[in-house]
C-alpha cells in the first residue's frame, strides 16, 4: 500500500493490500471506477491471509477517514468477502463489496450514482461463482512488469488457510483470452508478464481439454514473441507438469526464478497442514529444476510456529532452506484464522512463534547475501522498473546511479552489494 495515497487522495484512489492478484484486480477496479465517473472515493482492497493483514487494513481505513473526511470509503477484497460485517460496522466505511462484485462495472456505476446508500453491504456467496471472466488491463501504473490473472480460487483446503472462503473454488481464464491480454501488454511496451492467480498450478482443470499451466505458458511464448520475459508467481511444486519442466530446460524467456508454496519442511507438520507434498518431494523438485537449469533460483513461503510444531519439527523447516537451495523467503508467523481447522489445534506460545520467525528470516538473509555475493563481477540483464531500480531474470533487485528509462532492458555489470540489492553499472 502506498502511504502517499492517504495524503493526496485523487478521485477513486485504491489502497491495495496483499498478493499480486490483488494488485492486478485493483487495476481492473481503477478502470471500472474511471469509466463510471466515481469521484471522491477511496477503495480499500483488503487481504485476509493473516490477522495482521486485516488489522492493517482497518488501521488504513481509519487513517484515510481522518485525512479525507469527505471521501467515500469502499472496502472490498478477501477480508471483506470473508467477514463483511466487521467492516460494515466501522463508522468510517460507506460501502462493502465482495470479491465477485468488485470486478463488475455495474458495482462502480451504482457507487457513482449513489445507489449503494441504502445497501451498505453487497457480498455474494463466493462458492457459487463457477467462472472467471477475463479482465483486460492495458498496464499496471508505475511498473515495467505486468501481472496477468489466469486463475482464481482454490479447491484445496489447507488447515491454516482462510483464502478459499474469500476467493471460492478454482476457475481458469481460457488460454486465448490470456494470450490476447499479454499481446496487448506487449504492444503497450511491457517487457515482462507475471502469470498470477490463487493456485496457478491448478490452471485448466475446469476448462475443456484440461490444458495445464505448462501448456498455457508454452502457448504464450509461441504466440507472443514480443514479450521478452514470462514469470510465474507462487506455484505448488507437486502440481508442476512436464510441459512446464520443458520450458525450464529449454526456454530462455521463461524466467529462472520460482516461488514455491512450501509452508513447512517437516512431514508431520505438512500432514497436519493438509499439504499434498512431503519434504522429500520439495527437495526432489528443486534438484530436478536445478539440473534442467543450473542458474534457477527459488523463493518460498514458510510458516513459523504452526500448532504442535516442536523444536525438532521447526529445525526440519530451517534445514529445508539449505536443502532446497532457497534464496528468497517469505516468512509468516503463524496466525490462527477463525473458521480454519488449525485454529482449533493446540496453539504455540506467541514468543516462540516470533523467535522462530526471526530465525527463519535470518537464515533467509544469509542465503540471499550469499547468492548476491556470488554475482559480483558478472554481467546481468536488468529490467528497469524505476530509473535507478531494476530486476535481474532471477528476481534479484538492482540499484544503479546511472538512471535509465523505466522498461529499459540493459546488460549491467555487478559491482557490489547494498542492503540486499546488487549495485550495478553500465559497461564502459
Amino acid at each position: 500500500m502506498s502511504a502517499d495515497l492517504l495524503k493526496n487522495t485523487k478521485p477513486a484512489d485504491i489502497l491495495t493490500f496483499g498478493c499480486r492478484l490483488n494488485t492486478y484486480e485493483s487495476e481492473v477496479m481503477r478502470g471500472h471506477a474511471e469509466k463510471a465517473g466515481l469521484e471522491n472515493a477511496i477503495i480499500v482492497n483488503t487481504c485476509a491471509v493473516t490477522n495482521e493483514a486485516v488489522r492493517q487494513a482497518r488501521q488504513a481505513i481509519r487513517k484515510a477517514r481522518r485525512a479525507h473526511p469527505e471521501a467515500r470509503i469502499v472496502v472490498t477484497g478477501c477480508a471483506a468477502q470473508i467477514d463483511p460485517a466487521q467492516f460494515a460496522e466501522m463508522a468510517e466505511v460507506d460501502a462493502v463489496i465482495g470479491n465477485e462484485e468488485k470486478l463488475k462495472p455495474e458495482s462502480f456505476l451504482r457507487l457513482s450514482l449513489g445507489a449503494g446508500e441504502t445497501e451498505k453491504v453487497r457480498v455474494n456467496d463466493i462458492m457459487s461463482v463457477t467462472e472467471t471472466a477475463s479482465h483486460f488491463v492495458e498496464g499496471i501504473e508505475g511498473r515495467a512488469r505486468a501481472f496477468v490473472q489466469v486463475q482464481n480460487g482454490c479447491d484445496h483446503r489447507c488447515t491454516f488457510c482462510i483464502i478459499p472462503y474469500g476467493r471460492g473454488n478454482s476457475r481458469s481464464v481460457p488460454a486465448g483470452e490470456v494470450v490476447s491480454q499479454i499481446r496487448k501488454l506487449a504492444e503497450n511496451g511491457y517487457r515482462e508478464a507475471v502469470i498470477t492467480g490463487v493456485d496457478i498450478t491448478s490452471y485448466g482443470s475446469d476448462l475443456p481439454g484440461k490444458p495445464s499451466l505448462g501448456n498455457l505458458c508454452a502457448r504464450i511464448l509461441k504466440l507472443v514473441p514480443e514479450i521478452e520475459r514470462l514469470r510465474l508467481s507462487s506455484i505448488d511444486s507437486i502440481e508442476v507438469d512436464e510441459p512446464l519442466m520443458r520450458l525450464i530446460a529449454e526456454e530462455e524467456r521463461f524466467m529462472p526464478h520460482l516461488h514455491l508454496s512450501l509452508q513447512a519442511g517437516d512431514n508431520l507438520t505438512l500432514k497436519r497442514m493438509k499439504r499434498r507434498h512431503s519434504r522429500e518431494d520439495a527437495i526432489r523438485f528443486c534438484e530436478e529444476a536445478k539440473r534442467l537449469r543450473p542458474d534457477m533460483t527459488f523463493g518460498a513461503d514458510i510458516i513459523a510456529g504452526f500448532p504442535t510444531e516442536t523444536e525438532e519439527m521447526f529445525e526440519n523447516s530451517l534445514r529445508l532452506v539449505d536443502e532446497c537451495g532457497l534464496t528468497f523467503l517469505h516468512v509468516f508467523p503463524y496466525s490462527a484464522r477463525p473458521g480454519t481447522p488449525a485454529a482449533r489445534m493446540p496453539q504455540m506460545d506467541g514468543k516462540i512463534i516470533k523467535d522462530r520467525a526471526r530465525r527463519l528470516r535470518e537464515k533467509g538473509d544469509q542465503r540471499l547475501e550469499a547468492a548476491l555475493s556470488s554475482l559480483v563481477g558478472t554481467t546481468q540483464r536488468v529490467l528497469m522498473e524505476k530509473p535507478q531500480l531494476g530486476r535481474t531474470p532471477h528476481f534479484f533487485q538492482v540499484v544503479t546511479d546511472q538512471p535509465l528509462p523505466e522498461g529499459t532492458v540493459a546488460d549491467m555489470r555487478v559491482t557490489g552489494l547494498a542492503e540486499g540489492k546488487l549495485t550495478c553499472m553500465l559497461p564502459a
